[in-house]
């Protein structure tokens, strides 16, 4: 009679209708829902009513309670939504199963001591009741014979709602739909009700609107506060109510923006440090002699260089390239070393710091004795169902499913081929892009190649044919990035389920190694291209390499006189600018932003809001990882060549911070609370990805960057006896006597003597065109460079590591203390409890022949008993 009754009733008045409809309780006003299902009444859905009756009388049975709204009371006239609520007895048993950790006594350890100027960080912190929403306590996994020892105020509010729908969540993936007399494992779960379509959607409910508070006494309203303390934007100076999130989200959130605030917290030094690097580049901007030479018009407009392509290509000046020059000098100084070995000190730092924070909060959040072995036991439902061999489990010693070893490696074949061909199509790509690239240029010549003067070639008023190339190509290479991605995302999830991982952990990590090793290849390939490739297998006039042949006549590219440095910066910012800007606009720009006016317009009921909000699904937070682990990549593996790379991470993960916050708090349904004590598999992709950060920095310094040639100039080749950079653009080039050159090649312009760049022999030596001693000087200093800088770095890193423990020496002594409490309380719980039990005994007076003389024990006990009362 209950589930037929209306919810809301016309007869009371306006205001308990509004209040009615607000609200996270049965209508009893005392059951608290924790956990909605909606569905629609289709007309061909027997099948679909069949599951539902039998899913839902196996929920009964497992002891939860239900109750439903009919569709005629929802705003669209069409959904049902089921409400379920879970009593002290299914909590208690669940908590039990799941070792859930729970207050037995009041926290009496003091919290740090006060920070001298501490006034400076008041603008930044927060109110204290938004900070700590809740005393510390001991904590002890929940034992359901052991209840008196636990704090229980409130039954109905010992269990936070975070932990409850998190139990019930539990329950629901591992309920069954089907009959008692017919056993079919595989519909089980209500995953696999959502996919068939039996039900629309399953989530928790939010406590109130986020903009105002519940009007319920017994609502918390912390959706509200973290709106108002954390979501909005206007806060983005303020510190992160992260026991709040935790509280509210559950760890696995938690731990995802404190990881977050954090890594935005230590870009601030990176940050500064390159806006000094800069800085230094702008003021000694007028001491840049390489680059006045090439301006020169009485040296760079002497020189006449080789064409860039064959035939089509006309003869060009080296003052052509002044701006270009000018641009490099401010990435490619001196200063620019010192910042790559700080970003390599930087990241070891970073990744030290963070490893005390995490500790920090396992010790607050109490997921010191949290172990991955506890979600291993959690085995997937997907996993129950679709492995139907069974085999004795060694520990348990029951019959468990398991996937064949020749399934397995089968499964991993195919999925290990399809990721090897993902990444083959983007090598195919990038050489599209480099194409492209080739015949743009031959395009930009022709065009131009029949102009009256050898003046400066410009297409339009300051870009030059090698600009407008890289920076259009840069452009296609970045929306190609996006398509891949995609297209991938879908084919690695389909590969992922394919394997059929066994737990929640093991098929996030796999999906984690897939997805990233393509990201890695996909975004980094054409920097890589740029930093490593392009330039450096060029050849020399009369003897180009070509790309696919000389009949193809692509000729390999070249790099620019001043270096491809600062085409590797023009790549790496459109690169990482672009994914930033498209992904905080994705976010922004939910399709779902109207459902909050909706709400302020309409008072329709809490679930009707909660359900037009966005799913948060499992992988959720994995997105959010990647997205920000790519971002670590870009300013790490190639910082050297754009020291401002920090300073757009920083200012990009401001607005993320508070973006993700606005997400989870407005836009989102409430996620099922998850636990998890690290950031997982990331941490070592960020470790891996920091020791390779080293290696490349040290190679784009010594053969992307023009450095070593330079120095190598400066106190070895240079003429006078004061050192100085003069003559340095003559010393970094050679003439080639383009009468030798293939008439296939030669430009329609003529034969004239140019200058091409390189360290090589003049015609007419008895060894032209080979290396002179120069180069192979040159050689010698970029390999001891890289030699010695990632040496240096290495010993700094490995000597940082050592010195800096992952444990605070204060947490390791809170932990000690609150084990040792814990286990004396535990104690004395346990010897009142028995001398409680002995006194009971001793009260009710046995029968003489029950406890004889010779029965030395009892005489004993009872002894033990009058004594302890006496005294």
């Amino acid at each position: 009679r209950l589930d037929q009754e209306k919810p809301f009733s016309s007869t009371p008045g306006p205001r308990l209708l509004q209040q009615n409809k607000d609200t996270v309780f049965f209508r009893d006003g005392v059951r608290r829902i924790d956990f909605i299902l909606s569905y629609l009444d289709d007309k061909d859905g027997e099948k679909k009513q069949e599951r539902r009756r039998e899913f839902e009388a196996n929920l009964r049975k497992a002891g939860l309670e239900l109750e439903t709204e009919d569709k005629s009371d929802s705003d669209d006239l069409k959904t049902y939504f089921l409400k379920i609520h879970a009593p002290w007895e299914v909590l208690a048993t669940y908590a039990d199963v799941l070792k859930i950790k729970v207050p037995f006594k009041e926290s009496d350890i003091p919290h740090g001591q006060d920070v001298p100027l501490e006034w400076l960080s008041r603008p930044f912190r927060l109110p204290e009741k938004v900070m700590r929403p809740q005393p510390d306590y001991f904590t002890s996994p929940f034992d359901k014979d052991k209840i008196d020892f636990f704090l229980i105020k409130n039954q109905d509010t010992f269990f936070p709602p975070s932990t409850r729908n998190r139990i019930v969540y539990y329950i629901l993936s591992r309920c069954p739909y089907y009959k008692e007399d017919r056993k079919e494992t595989d519909k089980k779960g209500i995953k696999r009700l959502l996919n068939n379509g039996t039900y629309t959607s399953a989530f928790p409910l939010h406590d109130c609107r986020y903009w105002e508070r519940n009007t319920n006494e017994q609502c918390e309203s912390e959706r509200y506060h973290l709106y108002k303390n954390w979501a909005r934007f206007l806060c983005f100076y303020k510190e992160q109510p992260l026991n709040l999130i935790r509280k509210y989200y559950g760890e696995k959130i938690g731990i995802y923006f404190a990881w977050l605030g954090f890594y935005t917290e230590m870009l601030f030094f990176a940050a500064v440090m390159g806006v000094i690097c800069f800085t230094y580049g702008v003021l000694s901007y007028d001491d840049n002699l390489t680059s006045k030479e090439i301006c020169d018009p009485s040296i760079g407009g002497s020189i006449v260089m080789c064409p860039l392509c064959d035939k089509k290509c006309s003869y060009w000046k080296l003052n052509s390239t002044c701006l270009s020059s000018w641009q490099s000098h401010l990435f490619d100084n001196e200063g620019t070393v010192f910042f790559a070995m700080f970003m390599g000190i930087w990241v070891t730092l970073f990744l030290e710091f963070w490893k005390r924070r995490q500790a920090q909060l396992e010790y607050e959040w109490d997921l010191v004795d949290f172990e991955e072995e506890q979600q291993q036991l959690q085995i997937r439902p997907e996993f129950e169902t679709r492995c139907t061999d069974q085999r004795l489990n060694r520990i348990t010693q029951e019959m468990e499913p398991y996937l064949p070893l020749p399934k397995k490696c089968g499964r991993f074949c195919l999925s290990g081929v399809t990721v090897l061909f993902w990444m083959l199509l983007i090598v195919a790509c990038i050489t599209g892009v480099i194409v492209y690239r080739l015949a743009v240029y031959a395009a930009f010549a022709s065009i131009m190649k029949d102009s009256p003067t050898k003046k400066i070639h410009l297409v339009g008023s300051l870009i030059t044919p090698q600009l407008a190339t890289s920076v259009t190509a840069s452009f296609i290479n970045f929306v190609i990035i996006m398509i891949l991605n995609f297209f991938y995302e879908r084919v690695a999830i389909w590969i992922t389920d394919m394997e059929i991982p066994k737990t929640h952990l093991e098929y996030e990590n796999k999906l984690t190694m897939k997805m990233f090793l393509f990201q890695f290849v996909n975004y980094y390939s054409s920097c890589f291209y740029v930093a490593f490739f392009k330039g450096k297998f060029v050849g020399y006039p009369g003897n180009y390499t070509y790309m696919f042949g000389k009949y193809s006549r692509l000729r390999n590219e070249e790099c620019d006189p001043g270096g491809c440095l600062i085409e590797l910066t023009t790549q790496l910012v459109i690169v990482m600018t672009g994914k930033q800007v498209c992904g905080n606009i994705q976010e922004a720009l939910l399709p779902n932003w109207w459902c909050s006016r909706k709400a302020r317009k309409n008072q329709y009921s809490r679930w009707e809001q909660d359900h037009d909000l966005q799913n948060f699904s499992q992988l959720g937070l994995f997105y959010e990882y990647l997205e920000m682990v790519i971002q670590f990549g870009f300013i790490t593996l190639f910082v050297a060549s754009f020291p401002l790379a920090p300073l757009l991470a920083l200012c990009n993960n401001i607005l993320e911070v508070r973006v993700d916050a606005w997400k989870f708090t407005t836009q989102f349904r409430r996620p099922v609370a998850a636990k998890a004590h690290n950031i997982g598999a990331w941490q070592e992709i960020l470790n891996v990805v920091a020791i390779l950060s080293v290696v490349t920095n040290a190679f784009i310094m010594a053969f992307t960057s023009d450095m070593i040639p330079r120095l190598v100039y400066l106190y070895a080749y240079h003429p006078g006896s004061e050192a100085t950079m003069s003559g340095y653009i003559n010393n970094s080039l050679s003439v080639y006597d383009i009468s030798q050159i293939p008439l296939l090649s030669t430009p329609e312009e003529g034969a004239i003597p140019v200058w091409y760049r390189d360290y090589r022999y003049p015609p007419g030596h008895q060894r032209e065109y080979s290396h002179t001693m120069q180069f192979w000087h040159i050689l010698a200093a970029k390999l001891a460079f890289i030699i010695i800088m990632e040496h240096v770095v290495f010993v700094v890193k490995f000597f940082v590591a050592w010195l800096i423990p992952d444990v605070p020496s204060e947490v390791k002594a809170r932990i000690k203390r609150e084990r040792y409490l814990i286990q004396e309380y535990l104690h004395n719980y346990e010897v009142e409890k028995l001398k409680i039990q002995l006194s009971q005994s001793f009260i009710i007076e046995a029968k003489p022949e029950v406890c004889t003389a010779t029965d030395n024990m009892c005489q004993l006990v009872k002894c033990s008993v009058k004594c302890y009362w006496d005294s």
